[in-house]
């Protein structure tokens, strides 16, 4: 069906609610907001009896779905299934990561993914290997090499595919960082140890945001705020953050959520259960962690992170749904996506007051 009406739902459209009124797609593109009697008579209806609409959701960080991690399996195949997972999620942009690993295992996966094209693919997101091994996490500290002008030509020449990359700030001297800027990657200030000078100034220098809040960072301390004191602190810097309940306490998002506002937005971090190639992550009560305990990843949707949002946060649903949409998306500086405006793709979820998702649509066709 080339042409749909949404009707019968509460319509979120990233900067307004709309009640009693259709979402009209028209050839993959959002076609406007209408009431009823005015939805032209080309347009086929499907009522959503009373759900909530918005934009699909844009998650910058996950590194796998179901049974596929991505660093394990390299393949065009796993890309295809792990993309497949999480459109039918809601997830309908995503930045599939890469945690710090062996220079020939990051070349294979950009090597594979260069040869992958989905519109839900926005690229990959390295995280690593120029991190601090202080604040490694569960990033093996062998593997974290120094941020020089070789290392990152080495890794990065020729590069169709790598869109983002998390970087320890204090790590990397200032002709290095711009080096690594003419890349064009929206860098990210993560797994740092970083004093609140040195993140402020790797903010100063133009690094746009911070992975994972408060996870492998310096922590804010009375007399040394650390990276978080940066971040909070700065009028620019954005950051990502977990809401698991986990990773994150639900009381630390909330504190954040007052100090940042629309600067903090939402990642899953979600991995995959496996036990080949150096990453081991085993459920365990709700998240993922290494055989030795280490917290290495979630086990949520963004979906569920919305619903955590509302209901352990108290954020309001619009707030929760942009923090996974729109905020995301103005980081990426793309407005086609993470809202619904005239023109803007057709990537659509519908769910209802429980956070059960009842419909996925994509590009204007419906997924189930």
């Amino acid at each position: 069906m080339n042409k749909l009406a949404l009707i019968g739902g509460k319509i979120y459209t990233g900067d307004a609610i709309f009640e009693q009124k259709a979402l009209l797609i028209s050839e993959g593109k959002i076609d406007g907001i209408v009431h009823d009697h005015e939805i032209p008579s080309d347009y086929g209806s499907y009522p959503v009896n009373g759900a909530n609409i918005c934009a699909g959701l844009i998650d910058l960080q996950l590194y796998g779905d179901g049974s596929d991690l991505y660093s394990a399996e390299r393949s065009v195949a796993s890309l295809e299934r792990i993309t497949e997972g999480l459109v039918r999620k809601g997830t309908t942009s995503f930045m599939m990561t890469l945690a710090t690993n062996t220079i020939s295992v990051f070349k294979e996966a950009i090597r594979v993914a260069e040869g992958f094209q989905h519109d839900a693919f926005l690229g990959l997101h390295l995280e690593g290997p120029f991190l601090n091994p202080k604040k490694r996490g569960a990033h093996p500290a062998d593997l974290i090499i120094e941020p020089t002008k070789e290392n990152i030509d080495d890794l990065l020449v020729g590069n169709q595919v790598v869109k983002m990359m998390t970087i320890a700030p204090e790590r990397i001297a200032d002709d290095v960082l711009q080096h690594l800027q003419g890349y064009n990657l929206l860098l990210s200030a993560g797994h740092s140890d970083a004093t609140f000078e040195e993140g402020t100034r790797g903010y100063d220098l133009g690094i746009p945001t911070s992975t994972h809040l408060f996870n492998a960072m310096s922590p804010l301390h009375h007399r040394e705020v650390g990276l978080v004191g940066a971040i909070f602190n700065h009028s620019t810097a954005r950051a990502s953050i977990i809401v698991d309940g986990h990773h994150v306490s639900f009381e630390a998002v909330k504190i954040a959520k007052r100090q940042m506002g629309d600067r903090l937005f939402m990642i899953t971090d979600a991995v995959a259960a496996c036990d080949k190639d150096i990453y081991h992550h085993v459920l365990n009560n709700g998240y993922y962690a290494l055989p030795d305990g280490t917290i290495s990843g979630a086990a949520i949707s963004l979906l569920e992170g919305v619903k955590n949002a509302v209901q352990k946060v108290d954020i309001p649903l619009d707030e929760a749904i942009r923090m996974a949409t729109l905020y995301p998306a103005n980081l990426l500086e793309r407005a086609d996506i993470g809202n619904l405006n005239k023109g803007s793709m057709a990537n659509v979820i519908v769910f209802n007051d429980n956070f059960k998702l009842q419909q996925v649509i994509f590009k204007g066709e419906l997924k189930f």
